[in-house]
């Protein structure tokens, strides 16, 4: 049994509304010093197969579903 986690996010110069809407908010509620917000993806996936194998099938499942390489960016790694 593998667990693996995959993290999905925009990718440099691509607009992330929902992290410039919680940063303003953020701002909004009196918390200083806040830099960038980004919003970031993260599944945590079980797989019945060795840690190797289970990665090469988390970056299978980016490809064919779960991220959009035009605009996201993905990294996968068992834990």
């Amino acid at each position: 049994m593998a667990v693996i986690e995959i993290r999905i996010e925009l990718k440099k110069g691509v607009a992330d509304p929902e992290g410039s809407n919680t940063k303003k908010t953020l701002e909004s509620l009196g918390f200083k010093g806040v830099g960038s917000v980004k919003c970031v993806k993260v599944f945590e996936v079980e797989l019945d197969m060795g840690r190797s194998e289970a990665v090469k099938a988390g970056e299978e499942m980016c490809r064919v579903l779960l991220a959009n390489p035009v605009i996201q960016s993905y990294s996968v790694t068992a834990r």
